[in-house]
């Protein structure tokens, strides 16, 4: 095991919650309990994408958006992270790949908000992510409708569980996903950074998980 990285034995259920959290907000936050609570998860690990250095603008500095989610998620059952970092990967299907080879037999689950599932197609082999681990996507305002017609949903319309047996999701073999409904909130990142409230800095490409 790599020093730094998050203890997870084989068998463990884990979300993966993934994005720039620039800055983090209370929708992450919901949908990370949903999942828990849904999916029957023994952890989510939130995965803060570090910024690009390719690119002439970026998010805010990682430590200070992996500050600001750890005191916007204090729940003994939630790991934030800067994983990618650390292992060096830019893009999700990197991510999970490696994530794999550590972590042999721990139960991975790819969390997202339903906005993120219709444009998940344009993700750098956003097929193989869909076959890689089972995938839960949870409701976001105004994007149910996007996300059922979204090309990933058609694509992989035959492996759509039922939110009722969302429970054994993390035993389901990839591609295997599901649209856990319930309650919303409607705080975003780019508001937040529009009204003022973060820190605005110029804004680039963080790999391919998107910025809620």
């Amino acid at each position: 095991m790599r020093t730094g990285l998050p203890i997870a034995p084989p068998g463990l259920r884990v979300g993966l919650l993934g994005g720039s959290f620039d800055p983090p907000h209370r929708g992450h936050a919901l949908i990370t309990r949903r999942a828990l609570a849904a999916l029957g998860l023994d952890r989510v690990w939130w995965l803060v994408t570090p910024g690009n250095p390719l690119k002439p603008h970026g998010p805010a500095a990682l430590e200070a958006r992996i500050a600001a989610a750890k005191a916007m998620m204090d729940h003994p059952r939630v790991e934030v992270t800067g994983i990618e970092a650390r292992i060096g990967a830019r893009y999700t299907a990197d991510t999970l790949a490696r994530l794999r080879r550590i972590y042999p037999g721990v139960r991975f689950v790819w969390l997202m908000g339903a906005d993120n599932l219709a444009s998940f197609h344009r993700w750098d082999r956003w097929e193989t992510i869909a076959r890689t681990v089972p995938m839960a996507v949870i409701a976001r305002p105004g994007s149910q409708v996007a996300a059922g017609l979204s090309p990933t949903a058609r694509r992989f319309a035959a492996a759509r569980r039922p939110a009722e047996a969302a429970r054994a999701l993390p035993f389901a073999e990839a591609p295997a996903w599901t649209l856990l409904t319930g309650p919303m909130d409607p705080a975003s990142s780019t508001d937040i950074r529009a009204g003022g409230a973060w820190p605005r800095q110029g804004r680039g490409a963080d790999g391919d998980t998107a910025d809620g």
